[in-house]
């Protein structure tokens, strides 16, 4: 691989080790390894935790891959694109917490390069999926990520919100998947920014993820729940399962590049249900929950 292939891929798995031994800390599970090959170019390693005392679910993939045309669905992103050869790497994450009181939360940095190099960007963000609203750590968790984004004269942390409430939009509910954060395609123009500085920006949003999360899973892990709150909390994963089938680009990305399958679904989590035309009762915490799902100024 060139530099810049191998820095990026570096920057991926010191991330996965890292973010893994924190994550381990927090209780008991321990993350398995499943490597995988891709038969067009490249591979993979999924991190994954299952029926764990704190994460229910939890998954920590690196990947690199290659192949000789770009995916139509990145093509169709990035006209100019269509037919050349592809690089991508990057780390992707979801956990699902054991107690309803603890969000799930999703994040990914990626970096791509097509044809000989001459076009590159790097794409990501972070957001967190609340099942009740403790507005306290929704505050804390976008300040967190303005921070980060202030640090890096290139991101506006205003536009990349935005951005990210629209993209985690399930339309087909009319609300949000959670409470957002900040997310984006390319940080700057392919091929026309900074490379050092975008770089320097994945690594500050992979560190910035155990100062925004961690102290969440703290707060909350060892709270006492019940069968209500259980139930709520896998009613609301539905959407999080819908939203991923329906329009998560990632997946559809993995499906196009022939990933594997099992990593590109380890997003979903261990148990959800639905129910017909459920209503919470008014008044309720799980009503109130509601009312965080569209976009709103957290800082």
């Amino acid at each position: 691989m060139s530099d810049r292939r191998e820095r990026a891929y570096s920057l991926m798995k010191a991330g996965q080790s890292k973010l893994i031994n924190a994550f381990e800390a927090q209780g008991e599970g321990t993350f398995e390894a499943y490597s995988w090959e891709r038969p067009g170019g490249g591979g993979g390693t999924a991190r994954v935790l299952e029926r764990g005392s704190v994460f229910e679910r939890a998954g920590v993939n690196v990947s690199a891959v290659q192949g000789e045309a770009v995916p139509p669905s990145l093509a169709k992103q990035h006209p100019g694109t269509e037919g050349k050869p592809f690089f991508a790497t990057g780390i992707s994450m979801v956990l699902h917490p054991v107690n309803p009181y603890v969000p799930s939360f999703h994040a990914n940095y990626r970096y791509f390069e097509v044809g000989d190099s001459d076009i590159w960007w790097f794409g990501g963000g972070a957001d967190l999926t609340p099942y009740y609203p403790f507005k306290e750590d929704v505050i804390h968790f976008h300040q967190s990520l303005k921070a980060q984004c202030d640090r890096h004269p290139q991101a506006n942390y205003q536009k990349l919100k935005e951005i990210c409430d629209d993209y985690f939009y399930i339309k087909h509910r009319n609300e949000m998947r959670g409470i957002g954060g900040i997310f984006f395609d390319e940080l700057s123009k392919p091929g026309t920014g900074d490379w050092e500085a975008d770089f320097n920006f994945a690594k500050d949003g992979i560190d910035t993820i155990l100062e925004a999360y961690i102290p969440v899973i703290e707060k909350h892990k060892n709270k006492v729940y019940g069968e209500r709150e259980q139930t709520w909390q896998r009613y609301r994963r539905g959407r999080y399962v819908e939203f991923n089938l329906v329009y998560d680009r990632g997946t559809l990305f993995g499906l196009q590049t022939g990933g594997n399958i099992e990593a590109i679904l380890m997003s979903m989590p261990l148990y959800a249900h639905w129910t017909f035309n459920y209503q919470p009762e008014a008044g309720s915490p799980e009503a109130e929950m509601l009312e965080y799902l569209q976009p709103r100024d957290w800082v």
